[in-house]
């Protein structure tokens, strides 16, 4: 094998996903078809709201946050999710769901497609198996998710 064989190379070079456009794509409703409201609270929640995951050592906001954001960037062009409400003193937040496509599925197979896309990513990734008790750790579920479909 020759060592010039392959001086041309950089035409077959596939570079990852420009990581900056899927930061600052902006959101535009006209490009989903179907909306959802999520409310996501704990299960066996061992914390009365938000502000006591401090001593859990979490960061809830920065949290969700990272979560949305990660799963945003797989799911570019299917799925986005966007944090809309996040209160100190409660104990569930609200996320919007904008599908690509109408979705035909009955609203519990949306939801547990969602706790399955995001638990594992709270449950390690940000820890939070630390506020939830026994039985919810046991049934590696970490949300309790109503989902209900938004029009406008």
């Amino acid at each position: 094998m020759s060592e010039n064989f392959f001086a041309n190379y950089k035409k077959f070079v596939v570079p990852p996903q420009d990581q900056q456009k899927v930061e600052n794509e902006e959101f535009n409703p006209k490009d989903y078809a179907s909306y959802y409201i999520l409310t996501l609270s704990l299960n066996d929640p061992l914390i009365a709201n938000w502000k006591d995951a401090i001593d859990y050592e979490i960061d809830i906001h920065k949290s969700i946050l990272k979560v949305l954001k990660e799963f945003n960037e797989k799911q570019i062009g299917h799925y986005h999710l966007r944090l809309l409400e996040l209160e100190d003193d409660n104990s569930y937040f609200v996320i919007a769901l904008s599908c690509k496509n109408e979705i035909h599925e009955p609203i519990e197979m949306i939801s547990d497609y969602i706790e399955k896309m995001i638990s594992t990513p709270f449950y390690i990734g940000q820890n939070w198996y630390r506020i939830i008790g026994h039985k919810g750790r046991v049934e590696r579920k970490i949300f309790h998710i109503s989902l209900q479909e938004y029009s406008t």
